[in-house]
């Protein structure tokens, strides 16, 4: 008797959107990655790959556990950025679903998404993405997709899949086992029959820095599912708690638990809705103090001044490019300046133009240094200050640590741009928008972290992983700045999420069902 080998497509959009920046267009999904057919499995065999380390170790766990025929669709993403542009998300949609009707039948489908894009045109096309596939593949087919934890889940996204995998890492360095637990847990369904999932979302819509899982409520409400999961052996199948993406600012907004339970949808209702119980009565918990900006000058300072203090880390949380910030505001870099204060990197500057002129004077030259010459927004403004070009790279460079570390990533040419004197700053100015999450951003130009006293980061939370050799939790400062990603929600206009929503709404209310 012939053994039926699965055939599984593969294939992915993956855009975290923040309502508030530019609209993402065809280009920026370009810029990062934009793969069709049989180059997605070619990108997955690389031992450092510029696509989601989820679907390299989906492939990979495949390959290992049994014969299987891969059949790739359209695999795309971008830097976090608003929402996509209507015409190329279906344009992207009809390419998966048109490379899935030139192969079907299919047993399976595994999809990569990040889970927070909106469209131009709709704020759930990740759910309407599932929903094309699901009618071109059929109801028989097992659908599959990992999810990043700050996803926003809609019902029909779980409507349309039959297991959702959320990250439970934050910062996210578990992309890897979650896209195996996608591959195994895959092999064991079509083995057998589809899970049952359940989705109960609340109305908290927490920032981001609140969403860590080192500590915190956030953490805890992970545990928690983790440690029940454990408890009821195999009759659940995953558990997935997504803290979701405030900034997307949909209906779909809050914190929402997935459960996906083998056979019974009793079981995955029951558990989600306990699991949701535990983690609104931790509601309260879910708020942050900034360090003030004028505060966060002065403590830098007093580091700079004195080396028996140790050293210390600032996120710029107003203005991360990992949640859609442009990567380009001055502010703290401008009261730095000001206030003279010594030993201090900077990093890292969306500024191509800056990155340009330092490239064509070269390194040694000393010049004016206009950030955001080419642009000014409501949060970048032009800042001008006499720089040294200290040095400069290529911006290709593989990841160490953190969410990066193994990846390849090009960030087009860098600077380092020393202000003040030896003893002063340095800024780092990249050419491609991204997050510095990893100490490579530094390290390619020849700045090693132990030299300076304080270091500022464009990153919400990811810098943590990539910095925590050097900086421990208790030497990290979240300051308050002003930006796209600012964690002090109440400065938004909002105009979709579901209110009344914790923490924007002291007087939210949820009552949990019995069943």
């Amino acid at each position: 008797m012939s053994v039926h080998i699965p055939r599984v497509a593969l294939g992915g959009m993956v855009l975290e959107s923040n309502a508030f920046a530019p609209v993402a267009t065809e280009q920026d999904f370009r810029a990062s990655y934009y793969l069709e057919g049989e180059s997605i499995l070619s990108e997955a065999a690389k031992t450092h790959s510029i696509i989601p380390k989820e679907m390299t170790a989906f492939v990979q766990a495949m390959n290992a556990t049994g014969p299987w025929q891969p059949l790739p669709t359209l695999l795309t993403g971008c830097e976090p950025w608003g929402p996509v542009e209507e015409t190329f998300f279906h344009a992207c949609v009809d390419k998966i679903v048109a490379a899935l009707e030139r192969v079907l039948p299919v047993d399976a489908v595994y999809l990569a998404n990040h889970g927070a894009m909106t469209a131009t045109h709709d704020a759930d096309p990740d759910g309407e993405l599932y929903a094309r596939v699901r009618a071109v593949v059929g109801e028989q087919a097992i659908i599959v997709s990992t999810l990043d934890l700050h996803a926003n889940i809609s019902a029909r996204m779980v409507e349309n899949t039959d297991l959702l995998i959320g990250y439970l890492t934050n910062p996210h360095v578990d992309m890897w086992p979650r896209g195996e637990e996608a591959a195994f847990r895959l092999r064991t369904i079509l083995a057998g029959t589809p899970p049952k999932t359940a989705l109960v979302r609340l109305p908290l819509t927490p920032p981001s820095v609140t969403l860590l899982t080192r500590e915190g409520p956030y953490a805890d409400m992970i545990a928690y599912g983790q440690r029940r999961q454990q408890e009821l052996g195999e009759a659940i199948i995953n558990v997935s708690v997504f803290g979701g993406f405030v900034f997307s600012d949909t209906p779909y907004n809050g914190v929402a638990v997935v459960v996906s339970a083998r056979e019974d949808p009793t079981a995955a209702r029951g558990l989600a809705l306990e699991i949701a119980r535990f983690g609104w009565a931790q509601r309260a918990r879910f708020r942050r103090e900034l360090t003030p900006l004028d505060e966060a000058v002065r403590l830098a300072r007093r580091t700079g001044e004195d080396e028996r203090l140790p050293a210390v880390i600032f996120s710029d949380a107003g203005d991360n490019p990992g949640g859609g910030g442009g990567g380009d505001t001055t502010w703290l870099l401008a009261a730095l300046v000001d206030a003279k204060v010594p030993g201090v990197y900077v990093g890292s500057f969306a500024d191509p133009a800056l990155a340009a002129e330092a490239h064509r004077l070269g390194v040694g030259a000393e010049f004016e240094a206009v950030f955001n010459r080419a642009h000014e927004t409501e949060f970048a403004k032009r800042f001008v200050v006499t720089a040294r070009v200290r040095a400069l790279s290529d911006g290709d460079v593989i990841g160490r640590l953190g969410i990066f570390a193994g990846r390849a990533l090009a960030l087009g040419p860098a600077a380092a741009l020393q202000i003040g004197g030896d003893d002063g700053i340095v800024a780092v100015v990249i050419t491609n928008r991204q997050q510095t999450a990893d100490p490579v951003f530094f390290e390619m130009l020849g700045l090693e972290i132990p030299h300076a006293r304080t270091v500022v980061v464009k990153s919400r939370g990811h810098f943590r992983a990539g910095f925590e050799p050097w900086f421990p939790p208790e030497n990290v400062y979240e300051v308050d700045t002003p930006g796209l990603t600012s964690p002090v929600l109440s400065r938004f206009t909002w105009k979709h999420l579901p209110r009344p929503v914790y923490p924007l709404d002291e007087d939210a209310q949820w009552v949990a069902p019995e069943r």
